[in-house]
């Protein structure tokens, strides 16, 4: 094997090191899978994800887009878009795209708010949605 090649490969399995041990954020225009855990709850499973990320624009105090997700009626409701939670169908949930930041436009948190929420954090979500 010559030198130019062992670089080649080095450098290869770098990138790849690179991109799957990044964010969610990382792979932009991808959905992480929904989470294999079982009986996901708005109380205890998704309300902490929210209260880390969203709450300082979509809590009691801000509504973002008139959208609120302090509470479960609240995230059922959706904000001035209409609803950002598609019971069953959470690939298609306008708030699984933003998470996931599918568009850059519509990316949550914004950039200059927040971290991206994790692969783990939007498969939790999607699986609440799903389930």
């Amino acid at each position: 094997m010559s030198l130019k090649t062992l670089t080649l490969g080095l450098s290869l399995s770098m990138c790849l090191l690179l991109v799957s041990s990044g964010s969610a954020a990382d792979k932009k225009g991808t959905i992480p899978p929904a989470s294999d855990k079982k009986g996901v709850t708005y109380a205890k499973d998704i309300q902490p994800i929210f209260d880390k990320n969203c709450f300082k624009c979509h809590g009691a105090e801000k509504q973002k887009g008139k959208l609120r997700l302090d509470s479960l009626a609240a995230t059922l409701k959706g904000g001035e878009n209409g609803k950002d939670v598609i019971a069953g169908k959470s690939a298609d949930s306008p708030l699984v795209k933003s998470v996931a930041r599918v568009v850059e436009d519509d990316a949550m948190p914004p950039a200059d708010k927040g971290k991206p929420l994790t692969a783990a954090e939007i498969g939790l979500i999607r699986a609440w949605i799903d389930q």
